[in-house]
């Protein structure tokens, strides 16, 4: 790795701290994020299972809700064991290729996760202020596309991220990145060279991704919230909201961990780095965990299959 002027030229091997302040104790904190992955794991698989083979579930809201689960296990398997391997086995070396390749799947199955979620706004409004519609809308055609736009729009926009720092990075102040993962903006802020355009496209696809779906699921409820209260009868109404009630726990504590890490990452000089690093990880951690619990609490069909699974008796031949 050519060094030259207190600056690593190319560097092919970056190295990952961890919890930056917390090193002392990363074998602990292991122990929760671990956990949290074989939960997510089994949540997510038993979820996507259970929506395969289970007939009834074959309707637009839970093929969502199984892609979403999906999505979920991607992001996931992309994070967890080399964060794990750093807490615990001191694995802190990352090859740059791989380092934005991890890059590049994160941030992708990031922007996947908040596509899907519109997706599903989109299918409750259908479902509820137009629902002799709804099969016609949501047809199995219409379904494949949404599910293809969400796929190409979050690879395609993502793309450019790691693109930009290999074509136009090529001199890094240190190789030491002070995270669990590849991060975009903790990789770009090693550069020792202009890095105002990987800074603005990072914005814009924050805005153009985030910002474009948050504005349009908030305008779905809007219409939902308003048609559910001109229903006459209070029990029609209570049904109706409790169909969301699911989806709205699981987009709000999505994107309030979104834009809280992103605030802190920003704006929060004064926050310690440990904060900063422990809240990406749980941002990325915590709804992979959460997303199947919610959805089986919520949903019969889904309790009764998952009873139905584990409580099935086994005779000997």
């Amino acid at each position: 790795m050519p060094h030259t002027n207190d600056t690593f030229f190319k560097p092919s091997i970056f190295t990952l701290i961890g919890v930056p302040g917390l090193e002392f104790m990363q074998h602990w904190i292991g122990i929760p994020f671990f956990i949290s992955f074989i939960l997510a794991m089994i949540g997510n698989s038993l979820l996507i299972t259970i929506i395969r083979t289970e007939r009834s579930l074959h309707e637009p809201m839970y093929i969502f809700l199984a892609v979403l689960a999906a999505t979920d296990l991607g992001l996931t398997l992309c994070i967890t064991p080399k964060m794990l391997a750093i807490f615990w086995l001191q694995s802190r070396e990352i090859r740059f290729d791989s380092c934005l390749i991890q890059m590049y799947f994160t941030h992708t199955f990031q922007c996947m996760e908040s596509g899907i979620l519109l997706a599903m706004a989109f299918d409750r409004y259908v479902a509820i202020c137009e629902p002799l519609r709804h099969s016609a809308i949501l047809t199995k055609k219409a379904l494949i596309s949404i599910i293809l736009v969400v796929i190409i729009r979050a690879s395609v926009i993502i793309i450019m991220c790691p693109l930009l720092i290999k074509l136009r990075l090529k001199h890094f102040r240190t190789t030491v990145i002070s995270h669990s993962y590849c991060e975009h903006m903790a990789v770009v802020k090693l550069a020792s060279e202009n890095v105002r355009a990987n800074k603005a496209y990072g914005l814009f696809v924050a805005f153009s991704v985030l910002g474009f779906d948050v504005v349009f699921i908030f305008l779905s409820y809007a219409f939902i919230f308003h048609a559910v209260f001109k229903l006459p009868q209070k029990e029609a109404r209570f049904k109706a909201f409790n169909t969301c009630t699911a989806h709205i726990f699981v987009f709000l504590q999505f994107y309030i961990l979104t834009f809280f890490t992103s605030f802190i990452h920003r704006f929060g000089f004064n926050v310690a780095p440990y904060v900063h690093i422990l809240l990406s990880n749980l941002y990325l951690l915590v709804p992979p965990l959460l997303n199947p619990i919610v959805y089986g609490v919520k949903t019969k069909q889904i309790q009764k299959r998952v009873i139905k699974m584990f409580t099935t008796k086994r005779y000997p031949l």
